[in-house]
């Protein structure tokens, strides 16, 4: 009886130690399976997607570095670790190298471009801008490109600089510098824009033997050649200010006030003031005809001012 029960016993445990090692390796194997997944080949594949497929499998992309290859395009993969069909386990690390393209390219067309795209160009192809020569051209717009080198279709190392030949656009229109001493402020001034140049800064000097309210000096000089849109400054020859009242004095140079009165047929009270460091003064306060215009200098400065009264009424 009791061999009996030994032996029932002896075949419980055993049943139970089966059950127990059956239970412990099927367990085994899923989470196994679930923690490892076969590594992909990369090779020859977009970075796009190998970022996409790696990061599906759970696995993390570390680049390592990249390299010219003439067999494989750039931003593809030409070397991976581990090696396709390795199992590794989910969250570990997948290191690539990726392709440069070929060191060597064909030089792309830049003719026809404007600067700023071919800088995109330049930059897509691993290139640099090198020298940038300017010439005045009547075919091309300005900042259009008119010639490179190395010319188009050659052979380029990537990483070479393109020098470029640029167009300035249409050539200005080149004068004589007039010559405006002795002439009035306004005179000077309709001499200089009716050539399609610039007025620039306007100072004053007193000179005791030369008419008040003339021109006494000129830069840029008379005689000399000028392109259109130059800027020309002029000296004026007028009275030191009152002392009391130097403040309008700017060592900066002064600009020109224009005002020109709308047609019609009546008068009208025009009142031109200066507010200045705290200070208000009146440059100009009068009837002017319809028509007419009035020029005042005024002081070059920061904190400077100017309100224009038109029958009492503030226009600017």
């Amino acid at each position: 009886m009791i061999s009996r029960i030994l032996k029932v016993a002896a075949l419980f445990f055993l049943f139970v130690l089966v059950v127990g090692i059956s239970a412990y390796l099927t367990l085994t194997f899923i989470i196994k399976s679930e923690d490892t997944v076969v590594v992909p080949d990369l090779s020859d594949k977009n970075i796009v997607y190998v970022l996409e497929l790696l990061t599906d499998l759970g696995l993390n992309t570390k680049v390592k570095g990249s390299e010219y290859s003439a067999d494989v395009p750039e931003n593809n993969v030409i070397f991976q670790e581990p090696e396709p069909g390795a199992e590794i386990k989910k969250g570990r690390d997948v290191r690539i190298i990726i392709s440069k393209g070929a060191k060597s390219i064909l030089m792309p067309n830049l003719r026809g471009l404007f600067l700023r795209q071919s800088q995109i160009i330049l930059e897509e192809n691993s290139l640099c801008r090198g020298k940038i020569s300017s010439t005045y051209s009547n075919s091309k717009k300005k900042d259009e490109i008119i010639g490179q080198f190395p010319s188009q279709g050659t052979m380029i190392t990537r990483g070479e600089c393109v020098d470029l030949l640029v167009s300035m656009g249409i050539r200005p229109q080149a004068y004589k510098m007039p010559d405006l001493i002795g002439m009035s402020l306004k005179s000077a001034i309709n001499m200089i824009e009716g050539i399609d140049l610039v007025l620039g800064e306007i100072k004053t000097h007193f000179h005791k033997d030369k008419p008040l309210n003339t021109v006494v000096a000129q830069e840029l000089l008379s005689g000399y050649r000028v392109a259109q849109g130059s800027t020309v400054n002029i000296v004026i020859n007028r009275k030191p200010v009152e002392k009391g009242r130097n403040y309008l004095n700017g060592t900066q140079g002064r600009g020109l006030f224009r005002y020109r009165l709308k047609d019609g047929f009546l008068k009208r009270h025009i009142r031109v003031r200066l507010n200045s460091f705290g200070l208000s003064v009146d440059l100009f306060d009068g009837f002017m005809k319809p028509g007419e215009e009035i020029w005042l200098l005024i002081p070059r400065r920061k904190n400077s001012t100017v309100f224009l009264y038109e029958d009492g009424e503030l226009i600017k």
